[in-house]
């Protein structure tokens, strides 16, 4: 199909288009043509919409399918469209499946289900056999495989023995670790950030320190192994300080966190809504300034989605036993720039969602220019819509944006056929 785009705002930094607005001609998600004016006949389809912006395909870089096991609560194919919808042309899913993602088998299933979906999706194998913490999975094999990456995702890994032989062993094929830095021992029976509003709640809270600790573990592992790990979903400033001076001392470190993380605080729990219950837990006004400072100074390399769908009856009972998790793909973008739009440069948004994380996991980079053939997205940042989860592509709802209005609307993905 012929698509033509008018007037869109190029942005990419290694592009000598870059922050140019141009005409572009797609064909079969290939760039034909690049110009100020290229006339409309013969294409099938023209996008003309107010504050376009063209650019390399946005990343999500942790989000969980649910397949095998839990395909009620999205499913590959069906989590790829949703990724679509929301701007997004690669997905990085976590290990936390039925069985885990442990081996070469169940990496290339994953992989096949993906084949002929609207994203491209990229896996991230388990460190331990079946993310049971225990022994070290066949990470060599899936690596050969197609495995971008190693976590035990919603399972932080907490044998410190462990962790440093997974670092010191992707060393062989410069691989990279993900970790979510949260010491289970000291979040055990926490339900939400421990501070001032847990206690007027009465609840059980997970304190700052159970990331902190985890995350200088890690960081002094790393700085032994010289290897490469991120670390996803920071929620506090202390962690933000550590990565700081960890980046600063040269170790091959880089983070991100999640949507919710720099849109809500603990106040968001006062009504014990269980949309809000996630892991790690949201924390204080001071600590979601702090991220959004870190977002604007580069210590945080990317946002990630953290997509968690839980079905309805997972989130509809007394919060203790709520599961965590917000499914947030498919608005992710629209919601958070909802919140922030004054706070970043549009260049620093697609650093963000598009740019970053393909360098962290060495996926498929294009520059835009003729005859490039690569994974792009398109977006209007001029389109003023209301959110309708009712209408979205997941098959869960469990998020809190419903009727929040947006001057941010995703047009369309662009996927190569390589």
């Amino acid at each position: 199909m012929r698509v033509l785009i008018k007037q869109a705002k190029i942005i990419q930094a290694a592009s000598p288009l870059h922050n140019q607005v141009m005409d572009i001609l797609m064909e079969d998600n290939t760039i034909v043509s690049i110009a100020k004016h290229i006339e409309e006949a013969g294409a099938e389809k023209i996008i003309s919409e107010k504050g376009l912006v063209f650019s390399p395909g946005w990343v999500d870089l942790m989000a969980d399918y649910a397949e095998p096991g839990y395909e009620y609560k999205e499913g590959i194919k069906n989590g790829l469209a949703v990724a679509a919808k929301g701007g997004f042309t690669d997905v990085v899913i976590v290990p936390n499946t039925q069985p885990a993602i442990s081996n070469k088998a169940s990496v290339q299933f994953a992989l096949q289900q993906a084949q002929g979906a609207a994203a491209r999706l990229h896996v991230l194998g388990s460190i331990s056999a079946n993310t049971d913490g225990q022994g070290l999975a066949e990470m060599l094999d899936m690596h050969e495989q197609g495995a971008v990456g190693f976590t035990d995702g919603w399972k932080p890994l907490q044998n410190a023995a462990l962790m440093l032989k997974a670092l010191e062993y992707v060393k062989a094929f410069k691989g990279v670790l993900v970790q979510i830095p949260m010491d289970t021992t000291l979040a055990s029976n926490g339900l939400m950030h421990e501070g001032i509003t847990s206690t007027q709640l009465g609840m059980a809270g997970i304190p700052s320190i159970a990331e902190t600790v985890l995350l200088q573990r890690d960081i002094d592992l790393l700085q032994y192994t010289q290897s490469r790990l991120h670390i996803s979903g920071i929620s506090c400033a202390a962690s933000l300080d550590l990565i700081r001076r960890a980046k600063a001392a040269g170790l091959h470190i880089t983070c991100d966190t999640t949507p919710y993380h720099l849109m809500f605080n603990d106040n968001a729990l006062v009504s014990y809504n269980s949309l809000y219950k996630v892991m790690p837990p949201l924390r204080t006004e001071e600590d979601r300034l702090a991220l959004i400072a870190g977002l604007k100074d580069g210590t945080i390399d990317c946002i990630a989605s953290h997509h968690r769908p839980q079905d309805w009856d997972a989130k509809q009972k007394e919060f203790e036993y709520a599961s965590y998790g917000m499914a947030v793909q498919e608005y992710s973008f629209a919601a958070l720039y909802s919140k922030l739009e004054k706070e970043l440069s549009i260049e620093r948004w697609m650093d963000l969602f598009a740019n970053n994380a393909r360098c962290i996991f060495n996926l498929p980079y294009q520059i835009i220019q003729e005859g490039a053939s690569g994974n792009f997205s398109l977006v209007s940042l001029q389109h003023t819509h209301t959110i309708q989860v009712a209408t979205g592509q997941s098959k869960s709802n469990n998020m809190p944006f419903d009727q929040w209005t947006s001057n941010a609307r995703v047009i369309n993905t662009f996927i190569s056929k390589n």
